[in-house]
This record gives structure tokens, sequence and C-alpha cells, in this order.
């Protein structure tokens, strides 16, 4: 068991004040009504104090009673119960077996005598079923047997309407609605006098222990139960909470929400209704009333009053935080929810959780306190404070006030544990990441990604990079200073990149690659930048730095002109002569340039093909083999210099082959000739200086491609007559020649080749050449016989619509109006369109040398 301090018994009215010297007289029942308390005596009297409460300045309560009057009833016997009811003005008096109506001041019976006779017990109903608010509604214990009488009490006067019969003799009785809670010789019951239904709860034996029987709220009701369990049901018969435990002998209970108080012969105890434990005990020698009225507790013994002074469940609760019993103090928050205004309560409520968080997160237990915070809604700037350093220094944070934890730093939490204080950092970073694009962070973003930002750097956390390349709200000053604390100079980069501050980001970087100051962040920082630049927009920047990337490495520094976005290429932001005028110190970055203007852009600039086929041509001599060759690169770029030659319209063709020439590149030199039709020289270079027949195919495809159908077969012809020319090469061109015209047999006339071939050729060697050629001159003849067929069958329809025509009459008279002048026709000549419509030959030969005049139809 857990103590909590949640009553001071506070004495109300001292014995002296009561009784005087009366020695044997002893208090029998005590009610209270508002400031009014009635003690009923054992000889007869009642009197009536009133309570005067005073706060101390401790915060304790005290209590004065000032006694009004006592009056004694008229009988012999003790006074038995006392209730009040203050809509009356009235108190009912259980005195001798009999119930007397008398002013609540003056103490005085209602002149009309009336009086309710025969009652052993009465229990006033708290939730009456009679809507009529100047009368009261009273249930007995008659003294006849096993009966229960339900009255209405007026002001003068009383009425019974109800009398039910009970299986067994009550002892005692509570009631609610239609309701009667009883407690019978050996059982409980629920009894619903209206339809006479009961419902038995559970036994117990009224010979052994004093039963208890309290309504606690609507439809629910406190027994004392078997085994010191104070046992809760409803009307229906179920029990909608735990018991509590007390003790066995147990005299009386009471209510004051959340707890259950009891009174035994040497205690009085406190349970939490909320989660059944003890909480309080108070010792209590010889007391024997306990009740509570409107929320006040009173016990008595037989000589004295007493008070049940709550502590407010605020402090309460404080109290339990303070003792770091968290779930408790949660618990009793919760419960408060119904004492406790809505709007008081959620503030209260979320300073109790955000309190707790703290706790948690003092004993490391970051689940719950996560959970905590979430709740509790908390200021994470107030977590942040925790950290020295972490808030800007721009911050206006202030703590709250009063403070929700006793410590003022991290260091003073965690003692200078190095372990916990690393473990509390890495929740916060986790925490902080979760809530920055929450509602948590609203209004102090700038303060999160800044704090969050230097527990990254601090604790060289992968996360520092993600953070700074999205958006973030992280402040400059302080977050440059603590970076460069630090040494995380590329992510300081990335932070004057995010603030518009390029030029401080590439100047920092340059430093860290020139080794001037230490970051291994990125071991492709070079890369990077290099990147960084071909997508900014700064052209000062990108010029500024341009050498540099260059000097580092020609081929991927070139990469900052040649691989810009297709839009800024678009609007030529930079210009290429500007970086052609750049790159002529940087030979392989110039090439690479040139490469893309003419291959990727294709600009249709002769001056760019012409430098950039120059600098081909540099490179084949200068790989020469002999010179410094190394064959894979010289096939490479040579590789390109033709296929630059070949495809592309634009070079200085004279300019070039002269150079070629004096070089000797027989192959270059060929298809240089052949870009200017010297197709004849290009193919006894190929034929007769290479002697690459393959080459020589290929030429004539090449040059013919895109071109009529004669030119090709020109191209042909001449290869065929240089292979068929005399020289000292004559059989192995021989070869070559039945090969161009076995797989090309189609390319050629084979009219003209029959003349020109040897007649010592044989007709087999020639087998595929001559079964080509024959396909192809009937497949010619056959397509022309079926283009000239579609002719003539077009040519007859033209004839047939002619022939209809002429075949119709046309009618002509004065009245006829020209379609196109709406003038007569004055002689018989006349122009007639398809659509029937007639014209002047005149209008119609305007209309043809006019073309805005209006068309009567499609043609004549």
């Amino acid at each position: 068991m857990m103590s909590t301090k949640a009553f001071t018994l506070v004495s109300a009215v001292e014995r002296e004040l009561l009784m005087g010297d009366k020695e044997r007289v002893s208090i029998e029942c005590v009610e209270c009504c508002g400031r009014n308390l009635y003690v009923g005596t054992s000889d007869c009297f009642i009197c009536h104090f009133l309570l005067e409460e005073k706060t101390l300045p401790a915060g304790t309560a005290t209590f004065t009673a000032t006694k009004q009057l006592h009056r004694h009833l008229g009988f012999k016997k003790p006074v038995s119960e006392l209730r009040a009811a203050s809509a009356l003005n009235r108190l009912l008096v259980l005195c001798d077996n009999s119930i007397t109506l008398v002013n609540m001041l003056s103490l005085e019976p209602v002149p009309s005598g009336a009086r309710i006779k025969g009652a052993m017990a009465l229990a006033l109903n708290e939730n009456p079923v009679n809507g009529d608010p100047f009368c009261v509604e009273v249930c007995i214990i008659s003294v006849k047997r096993r009966t229960i009488q339900v009255f209405m009490v007026y002001e003068d006067r009383v009425q019974i309407v109800r009398e039910v019969s009970t299986p067994e003799q009550p002892l005692a009785v509570a009631v609610d609605g239609h309701f009667l809670c009883l407690a019978l010789t050996t059982q409980y019951i629920i009894l619903n006098y209206n339809t006479g239904v009961s419902q038995d709860l559970f036994p117990y034996c009224s010979e052994e222990k004093r039963p208890i029987v309290k309504r606690i709220g609507r439809q629910e009701f406190l027994l004392a139960g078997p085994g010191g369990l104070g046992m809760f049901a409803t009307v229906a018969g179920i029990s909608q909470r735990a018991p509590v435990h007390w003790s066995e002998n147990v005299i009386g209970a009471a209510i004051c929400f959340p707890y259950v108080i009891a009174l035994d012969d040497e205690f009085i105890t406190v349970h939490s209704m909320l989660d059944q434990q003890q909480k309080q005990t108070l010792p209590f020698k010889e007391g024997h009333i306990l009740q509570d009225f409107e929320g006040r507790v009173i016990v008595a013994t037989s000589k004295g009053v007493y008070i049940l002074v709550p502590l407010p469940l605020e402090k309460q609760i404080q109290d339990l935080l303070a003792s770091r019993r968290v779930e408790e103090a949660l618990v009793l928050a919760k419960g408060a929810r119904r004492n406790i205004p809505k709007e008081k309560f959620q503030v209260m409520y979320r300073r109790i959780l955000q309190q707790a968080g703290f706790i948690q997160f003092a004993q490391l237990q970051f689940l719950e306190a996560k959970e905590l915070f979430r709740s509790g809604q908390l200021d994470v700037r107030e977590l942040i404070s925790l950290y020295p350093f972490l808030l800007p220094t721009s911050s206006s944070f202030t703590r709250s006030h009063p403070p929700l934890h006793e410590y003022a730093d991290l260091n003073q939490l965690t003692q200078g544990d190095q372990e916990k204080m690393a473990k509390c950092k890495r929740f916060l970073m986790s925490y902080l990441n979760e809530v920055r694009s929450t509602e948590v962070a609203n209004g102090y973003k700038e303060d999160i990604d800044t704090a969050l930002l230097k527990l990254y750097a601090e604790a060289d956390h992968d996360s520092l990079l993600d953070l700074l390349v999205t958006e973030n709200s992280c402040l400059l000053i302080d977050s440059a200073a603590w970076l460069e604390k630090h040494k995380k100079y590329f992510a300081l980069g990335l932070l004057y990149h995010y603030n518009n501050q390029d030029a401080a980001a590439v100047e920092l970087w340059v430093n860290i690659v020139n080794g001037a100051i230490h970051d291994l962040t990125r071991a492709d920082l070079y890369e990077y930048v290099v990147d960084f630049l071909t997508y900014s927009s700064n052209q000062e920047l990108v010029w500024k730095y341009a050498d540099w990337v260059l000097q580092k490495s020609e081929e991927v520094g070139v990469q900052v002109f040649t691989k810009r976005p297709l839009d800024e290429q678009q609007k030529n932001s930079f210009n290429p002569d500007d970086v052609l005028t750049c790159l002529q110190k940087y030979p392989k970055a110039l090439v690479k340039y040139l490469e893309h203007l003419v291959t990727d852009r294709g600009l249709q600039r002769e001056e760019y093909h012409t430098h950039l086929a120059v600098l081909y041509l540099d490179e084949v001599l200068q790989h020469k083999p002999g010179a410094s060759g190394r064959g894979a690169e010289v096939t490479e770029t040579q590789a390109k210099l033709r296929r630059l030659l070949q495809k592309s319209d634009l070079y200085r063709v004279h300019f070039l082959i002269e150079r070629v020439q004096r070089a000797g590149l027989p192959m270059e030199s060929a298809i240089l000739h052949g870009k200017l039709e010297e197709h004849e020289k290009a193919l006894h270079i190929l034929v007769h200086e290479l002697k690459d027949f393959s080459a020589a195919e290929d030429y004539c495809l090449w040059r013919s491609e895109g071109r009529d159908p004669p030119y090709r077969q020109r191209l042909f012809h001449t290869l065929l007559a240089i292979y068929l020319s005399p020289g000292p090469s004559a059989p192995e061109l021989a070869v070559a020649a039945v090969d161009l015209l076995n797989h090309h047999a189609t390319e050629f006339d084979a009219t003209q080749v029959l003349q020109l071939l040897p007649g010592t050729w044989s007709v087999q060697l020639l087998c595929p050449f001559l079964t080509g050629a024959m396909r192809d001159s009937i497949h010619t003849r056959r397509t022309t016989q079926v283009a000239l067929g579609l002719a003539k069958s077009e040519n007859l329809i033209y004839k047939y619509d002619k022939m209809k025509l002429k075949g119709s009459s046309i009618r002509l008279s004065d009245k006829k109006l020209c379609q196109v002048c709406q003038n007569p026709f004055c002689e018989p000549v006349f122009v007639r369109y398809p659509n029937g419509g007639l014209v002047h030959t005149h209008c119609a030969t305007s209309r043809h040398t006019n073309p805005s005049s209006p068309s009567p139809g499609a043609r004549t």
C-alpha cells in the first residue's frame, strides 16, 4: 500500500460546547445541511450549530461551530436519526419509532403535528420519482414484520403511497427512484417497489457483522460484503467497479469522490474508487458515526464531532507526482474530471500529463514520456531547454511557471552520467524528428529544427544531411556556428545553399577539396561540386569556378557546360563561343564540349563541325603508329572522325581534304572525295590503295542513301568499271566484281553489265546475278503492266463521265443568269460545271485566274 494524504481530520464541535458537564450524554446521530449542523443526543435533545470554515495560510482548513439553540423532543429515548429536507425547511427526526417534522431553524414541531409512526429506520430518496418540488419521498423500515413503507412528506403533512412486503426482515435500506437496496437478515437484494420485482445480490450474516447499505450515485449502491469487501452494485444487480478491501468490522462508510471512506473500531481508512487501493489510514478510536453530506464527510464519537477535510485534488496529484507515483496521479487526475469544470480540467490535466512526462523522462522511460508529452500537448521547447545550448540565442522561450520539473538542465538530471546523457539526446533526436512536421511544431519550427541540427551534428548522425537538403527552418547564424564548431563543413555548405548563399557554399566545398579544411563527409565532393555548378543558375558562380573544376579534371569539369538542364540550353544562357574561348587551354574538355554542341545539341554551325573534325584529326595524327601509338585510343578517335565526316554536311571539305591527304589517311580522303561528289577518286582509293572491297560497297550505299535509283546505279557501275579495269590486281579485282554483282544484282542495269563482262566468264559464275537481274526485270515489267492497266481503267472512267455529261441537254434562255456575274446570257456560248451551274466563258476564265472568286463547281 502506498500512502496518500487525501484527508485531514479536523474537530468541528468540542464536547464542552455540545454537552457541558453532562458526562452520561452521548452523540447518537448527526445531520449537516450547508452551514447547519444538527446533533441528536442520547437524552433526546437536538442541538443546532452554525459552521464557519476558515483556511489557514498553510492551506489547512479549520471549523468554528456556533451553537444556535437546542430543544428537547419530549421523549425519554435517544434521537435515532436526523434527516434535513431543506426544500421544505424541515428536519425529519426519528425517535422512539416515530418520525417527527420540526422546523430547521426553530426546531419546533410543525403545528399540524404530522408524523410517521412505527418506523425503525428511514432513508430519503435523492432521486425522487414524484416531480413535486415541495415534497420529499421517504422510505422507512416499518415496525411491522418484513415491511417497507414509502411516504410523501410535505411541510405539514405526510402521505403513505406504497407498502411493500419483503422476504425477510429488513435491517437497512437505501433508495434510488423506484429501487430499494435492502439488507435483509441473510442477504442483500434490489427491490423495485413499483413492479415488485426483486434481484438477489449476495448473502451475508447479520449476526456476525453490521450491514451497510449506502446510495453512492444514480442507480448505484455501496454494500458491506463478506470477507471484508466493500461491494458496489447497480439496480440491475451487477457490479461495474472492483470491490475495495476494508476491515471485517466496518461500522460505517461514506463517499467523497474518488474515495470510499470506511470507519471501524480504531481507524478511518481511505480507499480509491479508481484503482481500489487503500490510500490513507487515520487513527480514530471510539468512532461510531460516519456520514457524507453533499461532499462533506463527518465522523463522530459519542462525545465529539469531526470533519474529514479533503486536500484539493490538485494538491493530492502533485504530492503523488512528487513521490514519482505517476500512474496513481494520472488515475486520480482522470477521476477528477466529473468534479471540475471542463475547461479548467483540460488545462489542469494537460499540465499533469506534462509533469508526469518529465518524471518518466528523468527515469529514462522514454516511450512512456513521449506518449505523455504528446497527450499533454507539451511545448516541445520545455524539453529542448533541458539540453544546454540547443535553443537558438534568438529564441523568446521561457519555461513554464510554476515549473513542470525540478531540473536545471540535462547535466543535473543525469548527474553527469555520459551514457544516460547520450540516451537522452538520442530520445530528443527521435522525438523532434517525429513532431517537427506536426501541429506540435506550429509557431516554433525554427527552435525545433535548429535544435535537431545541433543534435545531429554533435552525434555525427547521418540524418544531418537529410535535414539540410529538405525543407527546414534552421536558423542560419546559430546553425552555422554550431556546424563549424563540430567541423561539419560540407553540411555547412548545404545550410548556406538552403539560405540562398551559393557562393559561400561552393567556396567552402572547394576549400575542402583543396585540403584547406578537413571534412570526410563525402569522398566524391569534387564530383558533387561539378554537379552543383551544372544545375546552378548563377552564371557568375559557374564562370568563377570553371577553371578550378577543369584543372582538377577536364573530362569531369566540362560537365558544368555539357550537362546543363535542357531549359537552360534552349535559352542558350551560356554562349558557346564564350565557353569555347574558356576551354582553349583544356584540349580534352574542348573536344567534349564540341561533341556536345555538334552531336547532342545538333547545332548547325560550320565552324563547330570543322573545329571538331580538326581536333579529331590532330589526335589521330598524334597517335599514329610510329608516333606514340596507343592502338585502342587511335581506333576510337579515328572512328569518331570518320563518323563525323560521313554524317555532317557542314564542315569545310576542301580545308580538311588537303590536311588529310598530307597526313596519309586514305579512308578519310575517300570520305571527303565522296562529299565532293568525286566518286571515282574515292572508289579508286578504297579499291587500289586500301584494297577494302567491303568498304567500297559500303561507300556506294552511303553516298546513295536518300538519292534516286539512277544515282545509286551510277555509283555501282562506277565501282564495277574500276574492278574490271586492267591492271596487276586484275584477278583479285575480278573476284570482287563477281561478288559485287552477285550481292547487289538489283542495283545494276543488266544490259550494260553484260556488255562490260569478259566473254570468258561462265554463266554459272554469274548465276546469282543473272537470276536476280531476271527477277528484277520481270518484276519491273509486271509492275509497269499493272500501272498501265490502272491508268487505262482510270481513263475509261473519265471517258464515261465525259460521255454522260455530253449526253444530257442544256436549256439556255435570256432569262438564265450567270452564276458568277449574275447577268443574262446574250449568246449561246457558255461553260457548264458538274453541279449544273452555267457561267459566261469570260467569267470562267477570270475565275481561274482569280482564286478568290466564287466557285460554282469542282471542275469544268
